[in-house]
């Protein structure tokens, strides 16, 4: 992770903002009362969606198993029910 002191950040927000958003990589703000990070908006919508998930009771364990599942075996979308 790149990490910038604030007064660099100050002089060069846009450029880092097209960074953090080009690369996808979040940048660190250093200042001397504590440090933030910069992050595009699609990687912080993808953060929020895995905590969310992360939070349901035994997701985790079952994101975990049907990583294991052979592509093979798993059903495919026009076989569901919908």
């Amino acid at each position: 992770m790149k990490t910038v002191p604030v007064t660099k950040a100050r002089q060069s927000i846009y450029k880092l903002i097209d960074e953090s958003i080009k690369h996808s990589e979040p940048i660190q703000i250093t200042t001397k009362n504590g440090n933030a990070i910069l992050i595009g908006e699609d990687d912080w919508r993808a953060i929020q969606e895995t905590m969310h998930l992360l939070s349901i009771p035994g997701m985790r364990e079952s994101i975990l198993e049907g990583g294991k599942e052979k592509i093979e075996e798993c059903t495919k979308l026009e076989e569901l029910d919908w």
